[in-house]
């Protein structure tokens, strides 16, 4: 049992790797010359992003319990428990994976200086935002974050 927790716990630790923040950056984007719109806040509300399901909890918890499982009773009932076991624990670390990478999200609708408007979704940052607030919008790679807009000096 002992067994079973370690490797979803480790399934779930991995599976969390993954954040819509503000705050984090990926490897990837940084050194990556990045696209900078000003604009205000026009409005903004909770959303929840929904939790990944990349599988890596389902296989962990299919092999823990498989394991676990295929530790009852003779060698023709572990077979079944083993299976038993498998399709309970991928089921069971599915669910963990699930729930451990939700995140508590703002939908933040940008009006830019043209008149355009944008919606974009990310985790709750250190910075909290309200409508009317001079933002900028920081688009990288096909992703996009907004942070307040620096103060500029005449």
């Amino acid at each position: 049992m002992k067994r079973l927790a370690l490797a979803l716990m480790v399934a779930a630790s991995l599976a969390a790797c993954t954040t819509t923040s503000p705050d984090v950056i990926q490897r990837g984007d940084a050194q990556r010359l990045s696209t900078v719109q000003d604009g205000t806040v026009i409005s903004i509300r909770p959303v929840t992003v929904d939790g990944t399901q990349s599988g890596v909890g389902g296989v962990s918890g299919a092999v823990v319990g498989g394991v676990a499982g295929s530790n009852i009773g003779g060698p023709r009932s572990s077979a079944i428990g083993g299976v038993i076991g498998a399709v309970a624990g991928a089921v069971v670390g599915n669910a963990i994976e699930r729930g451990v990478t939700k995140e508590d999200a703002y939908e933040i609708i940008v009006q830019l200086r043209n008149g355009d408007r944008r919606a974009i979704v990310q985790a709750k940052g250190s910075e909290t935002l309200n409508p009317g607030d001079p933002v900028i919008i920081v688009t990288s790679g096909g992703k996009a974050r907004v942070t307040k807009a620096p103060a500029v000096q005449p």
